[in-house]
């Protein structure tokens, strides 16, 4: 159901760009109105996250580790996966952003005949979120050609590799078949693993679904149906410059780059309010920054304050004649 409901959700937001283009000549309203606030939303939504994040307090030493801590000088540390050192902290979580080390090192669980629990590799999810999540920032790097007047050799590197099989006319990203072939596992995962959809909630399907749209969207602008590719290039520069753009302009573009458009804009007004702020959230968490050294340094909450309490001697004060009439032994008589 969850899935169904998202569905829908990204083509009803299709269906509104179609419509609002097509028969209500909405052209600066989604070329422009709309792309500027979801900016606003998504850098102002980021910050305010951020910086929520940062303002909790995190008085104790809680890293997630699963290796030997530093400790008697022969005992060998592990000292990635125990860091005791900033160093360590950095080459953690280069790798854990980088290269998801976490989850390459995740294991299945199932039950095996005559009842037994058995551990097995599962690369498969590792896999599709490492190509799905490259490929989207190579995307987004290419993009940038649009933006800046004169391309800068780096992104034509990269586009140039990224198109290097040349397949066809127009050249073939490679990034376009990944990305796409990624997301469509990442959905049939949650659709057909029982544990998986169990837990699956439509805030779950929706990037997913609106994350293939954006892709989708890309792929028919680039390979079926054309857009004015220099009005698009015109377009992006007028709005990293503030400059309004003209009419004529907006109207000679094509609806598909609309739909494109307002999808993406939709994605990142989204963005800082979803668990796609993973992409920030992972830098702010305790579990991953912080060093292991609670051997070396005592940790002391610093918002402690001080609390009156009932000490024993007191308690034995207040009530010493009945505990004797009781029965019950005192340390003072």
């Amino acid at each position: 159901m969850g899935s169904i409901f998202a569905f829908f959700a990204v083509i009803a937001l299709v269906l509104i760009a179609f419509v609002g283009v097509s028969a209500g000549n909405m052209q600066y309203l989604f070329g422009v109105v709309i792309p500027y606030a979801a900016m606003i939303i998504f850098i102002t939504g980021f910050i305010f996250r951020v910086l929520k994040w940062g303002s909790s307090p995190v008085p104790f030493c809680i890293p997630t580790t699963c290796g030997q801590q530093k400790s008697l000088p022969w005992i060998k540390q592990n000292k990635i996966d125990n860091p005791s050192t900033t160093i360590g902290v950095v080459v953690r979580m280069a790798l854990e952003v980088l290269l998801f080390r976490s989850l390459f090192r995740n294991l299945k669980t199932q039950l095996s005949e005559g009842q037994r629990i058995v551990y097995g590799e599962a690369k498969w999810l590792w896999l599709a979120g490492l190509a799905f999540h490259w490929s989207f920032l190579i995307i987004l790097v290419r993009h940038l050609r649009f933006f800046i007047q004169k391309v800068p050799v780096p992104i034509q590197m990269i586009e140039g590799l990224d198109s290097f099989l040349q397949i066809g006319a127009p050249l073939l990203y490679i990034t376009d078949v990944v990305i796409l072939s990624a997301v469509t596992y990442l959905f049939l995962r949650r659709v057909f693993m029982p544990q998986v959809r169990y837990i699956s909630l439509p805030a779950d399907y929706f990037p997913l679904f609106l994350i293939l749209g954006i892709a989708a969207t890309g792929v028919l602008m680039r390979y079926f149906f054309k857009v004015n590719v220099t009005g698009v290039k015109e377009l992006a520069m007028g709005l990293v410059s503030f400059i309004n753009p003209d009419a004529k302009l907006l109207e000679g573009i094509g609806v598909i780059f609309y739909i494109h458009l307002f999808l993406i804009s939709i994605f990142f007004a989204y963005f800082p309010f979803s668990k796609l702020m993973h992409m920030g959230g992972v830098f702010m968490s305790p579990t991953r920054n912080m060093v292991n050294n609670s051997r070396m340094k005592r940790h002391i909450n610093p918002w402690n304050y001080p609390v009156k309490v009932h000490t024993y001697d007191e308690y034995e004060d207040d009530f010493r004649e009945k505990m004797k009439g009781a029965g019950i032994p005192v340390e003072r008589e």
